[in-house]
């Protein structure tokens, strides 16, 4: 007998996916080596914590946070004579787009069951949008990759082309108007972060995080699967208690997961 599988299309018309950390670079690697080598250059190291305790927001309200934090607020005061201000994001803006470029590129490969998941949506005629924290620049770097391994959205959103970046919802909204797609509760949004969680529910999406390979973990996938089994499953259970608590309103480990959920939600609705 042939399994009868619910219709996702019967409940979402769009699916939103964030990039690194969701959909490519499994670990969200590129966007925290290159803060940090970019801190670095400007005379301030900064700490791997540092860097990912506000992924996920435009590159430059990255920074501004990051130099908001004490001891890097500190740092930069004692390496440069006064307080970090909007000439320091400028200064360091400017040092990251080298490296980010460059590191995005090196990480652009799809996190494991991204392209299957696309390619079953899109038989459902589900509409594949993206957004990121990231500059045009920054994804002129990713996209033919993630095009040669099986990824291709309909639309891409970058931070620095709306008003607001995360946790704003206006890159989503960009994305639904340009796509003539609503209403937004039959938009999913998809995320490792936080604030694309808040992004999320700002924007009235029904929103999923993605734990394992996402930001809170920090780890390759060798990296992951290297770990003694119960570490590793801890690691992932505390991801996505954030998630969850950021306003996920479903959390799976990653977008390999993401048909089988979305499956369980429409029959759940019934």
């Amino acid at each position: 007998m042939t399994e009868i599988r619910p219709k996702i299309h019967s409940a979402f018309d769009m699916v939103m996916f964030d990039w690194a950390g969701t959909m490519v670079d499994f670990g969200s690697r590129a966007p925290v080596l290159a803060l940090i080598e970019a801190f670095r250059l400007s005379g301030v190291p900064a700490e791997e914590s540092e860097a990912r305790a506000d992924m996920g927001r435009a590159k430059a309200d990255h920074i501004r946070a990051m130099l908001a934090q004490p001891r890097l607020a500190a740092a930069w005061e004692e390496a440069r004579g006064k307080a970090p201000d909007e000439a320091a994001t400028a200064e360091v803006l400017e040092t990251l787009q080298e490296p980010m470029i460059r590191l995005a590129r090196e990480t652009a490969h799809l996190v494991p069951g991204a392209a299957e998941t696309v390619a079953r949506l899109r038989e459902e005629g589900i509409t594949i949008a993206s957004c990121t924290g990231y500059s045009r620049e920054m994804m002129e770097a990713i996209l033919p990759t993630a095009k040669a391994e099986g990824y291709d959205p309909d639309l891409v959103v970058c931070a620095n082309e709306t008003a607001q970046g995360r946790p704003s919802p206006l890159m989503i909204y960009k994305a639904c108007a340009d796509l003539g797609v609503w209403p937004l509760e039959r938009v999913v949004k998809v995320d490792d972060a936080e604030v694309g969680m808040a992004e999320g529910r700002n924007a009235g999406c029904f929103t999923v995080g993605v734990a394992a390979s996402g930001n809170a973990v920090g780890l390759s996938v060798e990296e992951l699967a290297a770990l003694d089994p119960a570490d590793r499953a801890d690691r992932v259970a505390a991801a996505g208690e954030r998630l969850k608590a950021a306003g996920a309103d479903l959390v799976i480990d990653s977008v390999a997961d993401l048909i089988q959920a979305l499956e369980a939600e429409v029959a759940r609705r019934g």
